[in-house]
């Protein structure tokens, strides 16, 4: 990597964190009970410590903002895993329908979980990322088998299987849902709509695993991301096992994109909207692409959730509303603009 480049790559992450810095220090200190800094920093440090400050604090702000943050970077990443894979800049978990999947298996999960989803327990909160993992595979499964033609995947086939196959999986969720009782129905309903409101140590726990192993597992192939841009002929002639490492991107992908949605629910664009910004502040390499969406799809996550409980309180916004909010143009401006290049 040449040293200027490698000094922009370093100096825009620097500025990302030091925006997620902000971002988490504005979040912890504002809300409907505001809090001095000087207080989160007492309590933080475990100096003289206000109980009243500790429910804020550890109960509720920071184990909300460690899974945006979470849920943001995890997107991201798993964004610019299926533009690689698939070659298509308007590919995205959400669009595709593995959001849907992982959704919809979770939903089932809580289904016949009825009763308890008040009661967070360990076997539920483990049990929900694999049940996503299930649906998120078996949701890519069916669009590989429907977007196949003449022995290739057809970008274009892609995006419309995937928005026919979310669709179908959406409706499969919302009967279930309905088929709840009011307590649950009411839970799930938020749950699915991309909300982090109820988040807890317990959910940290749950995905912090799936995040130390998959993370690594796909920028350790950072290199192979990019090859892949190439042809297919090309990719193999310069030695990628091409549908292997197809397949573990994309399975890490999706289990990233499972995890993220066992603990926040359905927030969809930024798996579409980071790897972009990402690409034009530090260009194609994925070595330098993948942590800016980390960064980028924390920012997001964070300033959404932010929003969302303090711009129209006492009344809250999901997160995965207000990043809908931003994401429908956004992805409106990239269609016309990818119309405009063909």
């Amino acid at each position: 990597m040449p040293a200027k480049i490698k000094g922009t790559f370093v100096l825009l992450l620097l500025a990302g964190l030091g925006l997620i810095a902000a971002l988490i220090y504005v979040s912890l200190t504002n809300g409907e009970f505001d809090i001095p800094v000087k207080d989160i920093a007492r309590t933080l440090l475990r100096i003289d410590p206000n109980p009243d400050y500790d429910l804020v604090v550890f109960e509720f702000r920071l184990p909300r903002i460690v899974i945006a943050v979470l849920v943001g970077m995890g997107l991201g990443v798993a964004g610019a895993v299926i533009q690689g894979v698939t070659r298509n800049g308007l590919a995205d978990p959400g669009m595709l329908g593995i959001n849907a999947g992982a959704g919809v298996a979770i939903v089932v999960f809580l289904y016949f979980y009825q009763g308890q989803i008040r009661e967070v327990t360990w076997l539920s909160v483990m049990a929900m990322p694999l049940f996503g993992l299930i649906g998120g595979l078996l949701a890519a499964l069916l669009i590989y088998l429907f977007a196949w033609k003449g022995g290739r995947l057809e970008p274009q086939r892609l995006l419309l299987t995937g928005l026919a196959i979310a669709s179908g999986l959406s409706a499969v969720s919302l009967f279930l849902t309905l088929r709840m009782n009011a307590q649950d129905f009411e839970m799930v309903a938020v749950w699915t709509s991309g909300s982090i409101y109820n988040a807890n140590w317990k959910y940290i726990a749950s995905i912090l695993p799936w995040f130390a192993v998959l993370v690594p597992v796909i920028y350790a192939r950072s290199h192979t991301l990019n090859l892949l841009q190439l042809d297919d002929d090309s990719a193999r002639s310069v030695g990628v096992r091409l549908e292997r490492q197809k397949a573990i991107l994309l399975l890490a992908g999706i289990g990233l994109v499972s995890a993220c949605v066992s603990v926040a629910g359905g927030i969809g664009f930024i798996g579409l909207i980071a790897p972009h910004i990402a690409r034009r502040l530090v260009g194609q390499a994925h070595q330098r692409t993948l942590p800016i969406c980390a960064v980028v799809g924390a920012l997001l996550v964070l300033a959404a959730d932010f929003i969302g409980k303090t711009i129209f309180s006492p009344v809250e916004l999901p997160a995965g509303i207000i990043v809908a909010i931003l994401g429908v143009p956004s992805f409106v401006y990239l269609l016309r603009r990818r119309k405009g290049r063909a």
